[in-house]
């Protein structure tokens, strides 16, 4: 089962944010953590602390453990200009320069590898009694088309009965 949190709209870059993503991709929720407290970059702070809510909105779930946690997906994604335009900055010569205030928008999921086990188990557990009852249909079916294919042998045999008395009658 996984577990998200999001931060949209996020004042920096997205290569910045996409930086710090990759460190944490793929750990576990602790380890991904402590890289990002001792992380130096600015988006490793943003980061930090949608992971600490995914992790938080896990464990509103009395199932899950927080040492099974795993970042299983984790995405920057680019978000809209800020103000939806381009601002700016004096250049030389009396000229304007433009450039853009970039936002993202910060995705990540953790999921409990041991809580899907426990999920597919019970699914399992749920599906056995069910299983027998189809079994009881098939046996019926099959008693069903035993008579059939009888009364089909039975009709069969009188014709070729029928059809042997004419030839002898001719």
């Amino acid at each position: 089962m996984e577990f998200r949190a999001s931060h949209r709209y996020a004042r920096m870059g997205v290569r910045k944010a996409r930086l710090v993503m990759d460190l944490v991709r793929g750990r576990t929720a602790s380890q991904a953590l402590d890289t990002l407290a001792n992380d130096n970059h600015r988006a490793s702070v943003y980061v930090r602390k949608v992971l600490a809510s995914a992790v938080a909105n896990a464990l509103q779930n009395p199932d899950v453990r927080a040492s099974r946690l795993v970042v299983s997906f984790a995405v920057a994604s680019d978000g809209p200009l800020l103000q939806g335009r381009m601002r700016f900055r004096p250049s030389a010569m009396g000229r304007a320069l433009p450039f853009r205030r970039r936002t993202c928008h910060i995705h990540i999921k953790v999921a409990d590898p041991g809580l899907t086990a426990i999920d597919e188990s019970e699914e399992t557990t749920e599906e056995s009694p069910e299983t027998p009852q189809v079994e009881e249909t098939t046996e019926e079916t099959t008693e069903e088309s035993t008579e059939a294919t009888d009364t089909e042998a039975t009709d069969a045999e009188e014709t070729d009965a029928d059809d042997s008395a004419e030839k002898d009658q001719e």
